[in-house]
This record gives C-alpha cells, structure tokens and sequence, in this order.
C-alpha cells in the first residue's frame, strides 16, 4: 500500500475524542511518556514534512499546542482532539479552535485538523481531500 493509501486510511479512521480538559490532559501524560523520536508533526495547510521530530520537539509542541488551545478554546469542554489509541496512540488530529466549522458532528465538508501528529508520514490533506481546480470546473466546458 502507498504511503498516501496508509496516511488517508489512519486519517479516516475510528477515533475518540478528549471530551473534557482533564481527559485532554490525562492523554498528554501518556503521550510524553511514550513519546520518541518517531513522530511527524504536521501542520496542515504546510507541505508535510519528511522527517520525525526528536522526543524534545514532540515534548516542546504538546506543551505549546495544550497552551494555544486552553488559550483560544475557552469553553467548559474540550472536544477538539482525536486520537486513534489512547493507551498506544499513532495518529491524532488536533483542530484548530479558530476554524472549528462541525468538527464535533456530521458534516459533507468537515474542516481539516490544524495539526496531526502520526508515526505515519503525512502527505499534503487539502490536495488528497479536494481536487484540482480543474477537475471541480468541468462542466463550465459543456456551456462555452
């Protein structure tokens, strides 16, 4: 399977939600505890990178990433963090709460997450989840 087929398929995935803060910060302490250096970082909207943070990067980030949405997500729940596993987690999605659309419901065009964090190399989401231009003007050929 290609690297975009096993990336599309982690990301369409079953995944569970942090509800509360302190299920949020409960995840972060398994996290760091597991946490190597086998981790992509990807901020979606940015090419994806190609290589792992070190443990202290993925450290760094969770503590900033926690900070940033304590900061702007104020509400009494959290809800915006997805995780695959999270006793052995490998693919987490972490919306941004400045442009949350339906992220919590259903939804035919569900926002991208603002950042994913995987052992599986990211390819580039806006391009696999929306096709080119050209592809979405089709039709406007049939009436010129």
């Amino acid at each position: 399977m290609s690297i975009q087929k096993t990336y599309l398929a982690a990301f369409k995935g079953n995944f569970t939600s942090t509800m509360r803060w302190h299920d949020l910060d409960a995840f972060w302490d398994v996290l760091k505890v597991q946490a190597d250096d086998q981790w992509f970082i990807y901020a979606v909207g940015e090419m994806p990178p190609f290589e792992t943070v070190d443990k202290s990067q993925l450290l760094t980030f969770i503590d900033k990433i926690d900070a940033l949405l304590h900061k702007e997500h104020d509400e009494e729940y959290c809800g915006i963090v997805y995780i695959d596993n999270q006793h052995a987690p490998e693919f987490i999605k972490i919306f941004d709460p400045n442009n949350l659309g339906v992220s919590c419901g259903f939804s035919e065009n569900p926002p991208l997450p603002g950042w994913i964090l995987s052992k599986i190399q990211p390819v580039e989401l806006e391009t696999a989840f929306n096709p080119p231009k050209n592809r979405q003007r089709w039709w406007q050929k049939i009436f010129a």
